[in-house]
């Protein structure tokens, strides 16, 4: 068994659409540098886990078929035998079905495995790696899936919540988790400031460490069409499984579910209001961008070409991002509805540039 103290598994078949125009169909988000690191935020998420996986062998990566060159492309370290290449899209249920599947294949049940985003952005790395250290621990002395929960820094609307009930106690480095008594969807703003006053909540980061064996036996119970085809078929069943995500598939339903509140910085780099965050200062605008501003203020300028310059004049809250042939402009408020604009774009003569 190797000594990694787990084996991560990296999703990164999203689409991004919320980062439209700069994430497009044949260059989604998790392939770009978005955070300023000079690295997409593929790269940036394997650099992250790479020494809790004790090296390359040990990384994994799940993605759409379409990209997998692009993953050969920019993590090329990594043996092409971990790269897993959905046929289609059945969302995060199957992928980590399948992958758990292969990974038991070769490391045997009782392998610790680690599912983790390409798109996320994560501050504090020896912080995040004790963390890990501490989710693998409860992992495998509870026997339990650890989901990683992220302290809320304001009532969200955006994100699904997760409770936590009474303490299983703490890792050997002091580390702390609790049962998971509830997982809540996307709240409305009552819903959410009371979630943040209670304490009791976390956001649900969508990150999970747990024993290879026992998920499987958790997916052969609460979600038996996604895994017999899988266990029977391979990769050829893809097609015919269920499409669903984990939480509903498992996470809501199992009573194995423990969740460890964590302390690292994080964004999920959800749509261009996360890059807002990130890059905001003192100055009237981020400017991310060639941007000449007339009485322009807290507004996001983005532009991917070495000489275009943006000009605005009495602007506000806005949201610009211009990338070859595509302008985006939208209120801060209304970047959660750019899918919307894509599935209009979808239905026009302009469905190229998607």
């Amino acid at each position: 068994m190797s000594e990694a103290v787990l084996i991560p598994v990296i999703l990164a078949g999203g689409k991004g659409e919320r980062f439209w125009p700069l994430s497009r169909r044949s260059r989604p988000k998790q392939f770009l540098c978005l955070d300023g690191s000079g690295k997409s935020l593929l790269q940036a998420t394997a650099d992250r886990l790479i020494k809790t996986a004790n090296g390359w062998d040990n990384l994994w990566v799940v993605t759409a078929a379409h990209l997998s060159e692009m993953v050969t492309e920019q993590i090329p370290q990594m043996p092409q035998a971990n790269l897993l290449s959905e046929p289609e899209g059945r969302d995060t249920a199957p992928a980590l079905a399948w992958s758990t599947l292969e990974i038991v294949a070769r490391y045997g049940e009782d392998a610790i495995v680690g599912f983790f985003p390409a798109d996320h952005w994560i501050a504090d790395q020896e912080v995040f790696e004790q963390t890990l250290v501490a989710a693998a621990e409860i992992a495998k002395r509870e026997d339990a899936i650890v989901t990683l929960g992220i302290k809320p820094l304001y009532a969200s609307t955006g994100y699904g919540y997760i409770e936590q009930g009474e303490s299983v106690g703490t890792a050997s480095n002091g580390f702390e988790a609790f049962k998971l008594t509830r997982f809540a969807e996307k709240p409305d703003t009552a819903t959410a400031e009371g979630f943040l006053a209670s304490g009791r909540y976390s956001w649900n980061g969508g990150m999970f460490v747990f024993r290879a064996g026992m998920m499987l036996k958790e997916l052969e119970t609460h979600a038996p069409e996604i895994l017999k085809p899988l266990q029977e078929k391979g990769i050829a069943a893809y097609g015919e499984v269920t499409k669903l995500s984990i939480d509903y598939a498992v996470m809501e339903k199992t009573q194995k579910a423990r969740v460890m509140p964590v302390k690292f910085g994080w964004d999920d780099l959800g749509d261009w209001g996360a890059i807002d965050r990130l890059n905001r200062t003192d100055a009237p605008n981020v400017d991310l961008a060639q941007h000449i501003a007339l009485d322009t203020h807290n507004s996001l300028v983005y532009a991917t070409g070495d000489r275009d310059l943006v000009v605005t004049i009495g602007l506000e809250d806005l949201v610009i991002v211009r990338d070859g042939d595509v302008t985006l402009i939208a209120r801060k408020d209304r970047t959660q509805d750019i899918k919307k604009a894509l599935q209009m774009i979808q239905q026009s003569e302009h469905s190229d540039r998607l």
